[in-house]
């Protein structure tokens, strides 16, 4: 993808590959996957015992997955659908096949333990048309009432390429971009860590506003406004300007922001395949044993109480009244449920760990869909040849609009608006069609002879996910000063560490990743809590595939003092 703000460095076909294996704990979650000799094994002794996976998205469906197939026995519980911010919707009245993206809508092909899993599945994927992406037709960039309109971004005004090149000088002069990028790309550990340990140290206090203000190359204050509403990739970064500029750094080190791909049919099927998929192999279970046969078809109601009983265990209270006592269990909703939504003994944690749930900063998130007859933006004006809507990037209310079709005579679907933080808040008090209506206007004013409206041929659909009773938010992103904080969330896995009547649930989900946002993170700390559940029955892997936590002491993450 050539992006509105490309990465620092251009590769070729001849380079490896780049894969989210850290910068934080590089390990090789797609090598652990693809190995044959499977994650590990536990006690026969063991066989059949229950462990209570709370959440049903990615990270539990994998997670309770992967445990099946170990001989274990996952209790999944699920508060709303199985999928968690993998939603894919319908539009009432509308052919089913004609379906938006709520949550999770583009992947990186960084993303290769998730990768795993789609091919595991049989899903499909496709290019998404991101900003002057090659398989995007068009882009505008309206900033300030002022609209361009490009292919490429040599179609943009010189302002946007100097945008580019500060951005391009500012992460090569504060961040070793292109060693850090090179030494991920061929998985070379001690020079990763190298790198990372002297930026942690450097720029854990620093925001990603303050890092661009520190470079002689963004002195221009008119280039950090464009920077912020153009951004790179996916459009505006200006909602992250106050967010750590680690958080940053580890999107554009992975490439985890080029070159995204969307599943074809929506990404809730990968959590829906893997829940009712009857793995070929698998331990202690018959064949034709799936996540969903275990359940009987459902998962189980929502969790509303957590605490510790006698002999360590986990006791599970669902919506239900049911009362369940565990060995183990594995929590992957968003941490912030366990100081609201779900009634928890301070014993469950550490004390640090609860002070680490409670500093959690979430961003917010809306979008909004529609569903059109026809891709008619491909339609082209008679007086300039341009098509007469493209995927646009403005400072406008909608900020950013996406085109998505299947083909030139099938029905298709407009995202009118996504939009982060103080941008999705704007949009909270408002219903679905005063949305709309909103948006309609915004984006009349720079189609003026494009009536969107005419092509729409069923309701909108919307969501605020600050606004969704299980989430209160979208994704996580660290403030300044959180490195700490997540660090203590992501190893929680590494439980020999812990005090034993601190040992038994495990952290999961992407907020408790170091990359937040992205599905990686979601598979990566499924896995390690997979890795966790079993060292805790007692069970280990394959000396030819050690897992996280048996090589975790060669690349554990940076530890910053604490005094």
């Amino acid at each position: 993808m050539t992006s509105t703000v490309p990465n620092a460095v251009q590769h070729t076909d001849a380079q490896p590959p780049i894969t989210m294996f850290g910068p934080d704990f590089p390990y090789a979650y797609d090598d652990f996957l693809a190995h044959p000799a499977g994650l590990g094994q536990i006690p026969a002794t063991e066989h059949g015992t229950e462990v209570a996976v709370i959440g049903g998205g990615l990270s539990g469906v994998i997670a309770a997955y992967e445990l099946m197939k170990m001989g274990l026995k996952p209790v999944v519980y699920e508060a709303d659908q199985i999928g968690g911010r993998l939603r894919t919707v319908g539009f009432e009245g509308c052919d089913e096949s004609l379906t938006a993206e709520m949550g999770a809508m583009r992947f990186p092909p960084s993303s290769t333990a998730l990768q795993h899993y789609i091919d595991l599945v049989g899903l499909e994927t496709k290019a998404f048309p991101n900003p002057l992406a090659p398989e995007t037709p068009s882009t505008v960039v309206d900033l300030k009432g002022e609209s361009h309109y490009a292919v490429t971004v040599d179609d943009l005004p010189q302002v946007y390429r100097d945008v580019m090149n500060a951005w391009n000088a500012c992460l090569e002069e504060g961040a070793d971009f292109s060693d850090m990028n090179q030494a991920m790309r061929e998985r070379d550990v001690p020079r990763i860590r190298e790198i990372w340990a002297e930026l942690v140290e450097k720029l854990d206090n620093q925001t990603f506003y303050g890092f661009l203000c520190d470079s002689e190359a963004f002195k221009s204050f008119r280039h950090r406004e464009i920077f912020g509403q153009v951004g790179f990739g996916t459009g505006g970064w200006d909602t992250d300007f106050p967010n750590s500029i680690l958080e940053i750094l580890r999107v554009v080190y992975t490439e985890a922001d080029d070159h995204h791909r969307g599943i074809v049919g929506g990404s809730q099927q990968l959590p829906v395949r893997l829940w009712e998929r009857e793995p070929a192999k698998l331990v202690h279970w018959p064949l034709g044993t799936s996540l969903k046969s275990l359940h009987e078809g459902e998962p189980k109601p929502a969790v509303t109480r957590l605490h510790r009983t006698a002999g360590n265990r986990i006791t599970v209270t669902d919506a239900s009244g049911d009362i369940r006592t565990y060995q183990a269990a594995i929590f992957t909703a968003q941490s912030w449920m366990l100081l609201s939504k779900i009634t928890c003994d301070d014993s469950l944690f550490p004390i640090d760990h609860w002070t680490a749930m409670e500093r959690t900063h979430y961003m917010e998130s809306s979008k909004l869909f529609v569903p059109v007859d026809r891709p008619f933006w491909l339609d082209k004006d008679e007086e300039t040849g341009r098509d007469v809507m493209s995927m646009t990037l403005t400072d406008r209310m909608t900020r950013g609009t996406y085109l998505l079709d299947d083909g030139p005579d099938k029905p298709a679907t407009i995202c009118l608006s996504y939009t982060w933080c103080d941008d999705s808040l704007k949009w909270l008090p408002l219903t679905a069609h005063e949305r709309m209506e909103v948006m309609l206007k915004s984006l009349g004013e720079i189609y003026p002879k494009v009536d969107i409206r005419r092509h729409i041929i069923g309701n909108p659909v919307t969501v605020s996910w600050e606004n969704e009773p299980y989430f209160m938010g979208a994704f996580k992103a660290n403030l300044p000063g959180h490195y700490r904080y997540q660090r203590r969330l992501f190893t929680h896995f590494m439980q020999d560490r812990l005090p034993e009547d601190k040992r038994g649930i495990f952290l999961a989900g992407d907020d408790i990743s170091w990359t937040a946002g992205w599905a990686e993170g979601a598979v990566q700390t499924a896995l390690n809590a997979v890795w966790g559940v079993m060292h805790h029955f007692g069970g280990t892997t394959d000396p030819a595939n050690p897992g996280p936590g048996d090589v975790y002491d060669e690349i554990a993450p940076v530890e910053l003092p604490e005094d």
